[in-house]
């Protein structure tokens, strides 16, 4: 055995059947090896590519995500998809090819310093010198990905190192004396966030990302409490759409009812989340009227970066909240329900009925055509914040989409992934036609392995979001936002690929097409001709607090056509 198929045996011993890469020069040996391995590789058209499919198979099995990629320039292709995996805390491990260490640092061919360019975009990376460390660093990198706050972490092996032979053991011991999570909050804390919550009364619960392997214990503490629950973006699913508690989520684009929520709350129990900028907009004016808020998370780093927080729980979010769904009583929110209510009632997310195709009925009907039980992903834009709106989420792990980097191109991507991560489920990537256009090349992984992802393009012609922008903030100066002189038959494209191709411009058909693409037995693309001047609301504007909150459209015009 050498070191190339000693990486593989230590990715079997950590339970990994699925890689996702694109092969070249200093990682042929491991591919070499591969080719006698029982894990199954999935060829991606771009390195950026495969790290997206990593992620997402992470965060829609619960597993970590692999992918492997060549030195220079395949592995700097996996530095977008570090960073979005960092940021929204995935376990992701990257295997990457260098040149010969004899090699290292003459600006030897397809030579990048690896590790110095992807720390700041991981939790963690190695340097393999030695191929007797292959076993331990793989345990190791393991680990850290997986444990704690999940993050991406980055393996470089040099060429060399993996055409060594290998006689070592595959036992590895994971001693790492810097590296000791806290895992269960502390007891006194959590009877402190109880005692408060018990004398709150306007208390509501926001739920992260970093609550989806805790659903079944927040949604436990919420019906004991009586609660109102507003999941973040990234936290949909954690609690479910359609239960009576739910706001809908905060921020930039959030519900009116989430928003004031959290404008007069007088107590905020926060799991799993970091109040990111598009939830809190501006921090001084962020939950003004709360005079307590309790942060459970399990990176102590985050408790206090941005808000105050009056009761700190560090600790994993499931042993959190399983813990204070023991000691949660029925807390007397009557009148507080009476406003929530209210606002809930008199703004829902909605859409004016028009002549033309409009994104929000599209989503609209394919959740009602599942009844919700599908896996969606996005790209970033406006289709992403629409979808957010008007599909709602009762499950966890399934709304995959890229929040803290907001990375255009990632919806492809990570329906792939998320299909091999759930087989038999229907997947389905809500995209634009900006977004889908940076990692289109995907298709032909789709094509490859016949995966029956339904891909719906939201096609408004332009870069929507930040037309929706220009059109509020820079007098409609819409610079370099246009795309439909030059967008593809988007349709046509697909057929080229091998995948079938269905367009809708008449909403009189949309139910029927919404059919046809969820029972035909494969992928489809469907490109969705919508409004050019589609526009999401409600809207914080960027820096406003939610009592700047633009609530209807107020500009834009309803025209359809050019």
């Amino acid at each position: 055995m050498n070191g190339a198929a000693a990486i593989l045996k230590a990715l079997e011993k950590q339970g990994v059947t699925t890689i996702f890469g694109h092969p070249g020069g200093t990682i042929m040996p491991t591919y070499d090896a591969l080719y006698d391995s029982p894990i199954r590789h999935i060829l991606v058209r771009h390195e950026q590519g495969g790290v997206h499919a990593a992620t997402a198979y992470a965060r829609a099995s619960g597993k970590v995500g692999v992918v492997m990629a060549t030195s220079g320039p395949g592995a700097l292709n996996l530095v977008t998809g570090l960073q979005d995996a960092l940021m929204d805390s995935t376990a992701v491990v990257a295997i990457t090819g260098n040149v010969p260490q004899a090699l290292i640092g003459t600006d030897a061919f397809q030579e990048a310093d690896v590790c110095g360019i992807t720390q700041p975009v991981t939790k963690h990376n190695f340097q393999i010198r030695d191929v007797r460390d292959i076993p331990r660093v793989i345990a190791e990198a393991f680990y850290i990905a997986s444990t704690g706050r999940p993050g991406p972490v980055l393996v470089d092996i040099p060429k060399d190192v993996q055409l060594a032979p290998f006689t070592g053991s595959f036992d590895a011991e994971i001693d790492l004396p810097g590296y000791k999570p806290t895992f269960k909050g502390h007891p006194r804390q959590i009877e402190r966030a109880l005692e408060a919550l018990e004398k709150a009364r306007k208390p509501i619960l926001m739920v992260g990302g970093g609550a989806q392997h805790a659903s079944k214990e927040v949604v436990e503490f919420a019906e004991k409490s009586g609660i109102p629950v507003i999941p973040t973006l990234m936290g949909l699913g954690a609690f479910p759409g359609t239960h009576p508690q739910f706001l809908g989520m905060p921020g930039m684009h959030g519900s009116v009812a989430a928003n004031r929520s959290i404008q007069y709350a007088d107590t905020i129990l926060a799991i799993g989340l970091r109040f990111d900028d598009r939830v809190t907009g501006k921090i001084s004016r962020f939950a003004p009227n709360a005079h307590t808020i309790i942060h459970v998370d399990i990176d102590p780093a985050e408790i206090g970066k941005l808000v105050n927080t009056a009761i700190p729980v560090v600790g994993d979010a499931k042993w959190v909240a399983a813990e204070l769904a023991k000691g949660a009583k029925k807390l007397r929110l009557d009148e507080w329900w009476q406003e929530v209510d209210a606002w809930r009632t008199q703004h829902p997310f909605s859409w004016k009925p028009q002549p033309y195709l409009q994104s929000q009925e599209v989503i609209h009907a394919f959740w009602e055509a599942t009844g919700g039980k599908a896996v969606v992903t996005s790209g970033v834009g406006q289709h992403q914040m629409f979808t957010a709106q008007f599909f709602k989420f009762d499950k966890p792990r399934s709304w995959i989409n890229s929040g803290g980097l907001g990375t255009m191109g990632v919806g492809l991507p990570f329906a792939i992934g998320a299909a091999l991560a759930r087989p038999g489920e229907t997947v389905i990537d809500f995209d634009g036609d900006g977004s889908f256009q940076m990692t289109l090349q995907e298709l032909a992984t789709v094509k490859k392995y016949n995966l029956p992802v339904k891909i719906v393009i939201l096609n408004n012609g332009f870069l929507g979001m930040v037309r929706q922008w220009q059109d509020l903030f820079h007098a409609k100066r819409y610079s370099e936002v246009y795309l439909a002189d030059s967008n593809p038959d988007f349709a046509r494209l697909a057929e080229a690929y091998g995948i079938k191709g269905v367009t809708l411009e008449d909403k009189s058909r949309l139910a029927e097409t919404v059919r046809e693409v969820l029972e035909h037995d494969g992928p489809v693309l469907l490109e969705c001709r919508v409004h050019h001047e589609e526009g999401v609301f409600p809207m914080i504007p960027s820096g406003g607090a939610a009592e700047d909150m633009i609530i209807e459209n107020p500009r834009e015009t309803v025209e359809a056509g050019g």
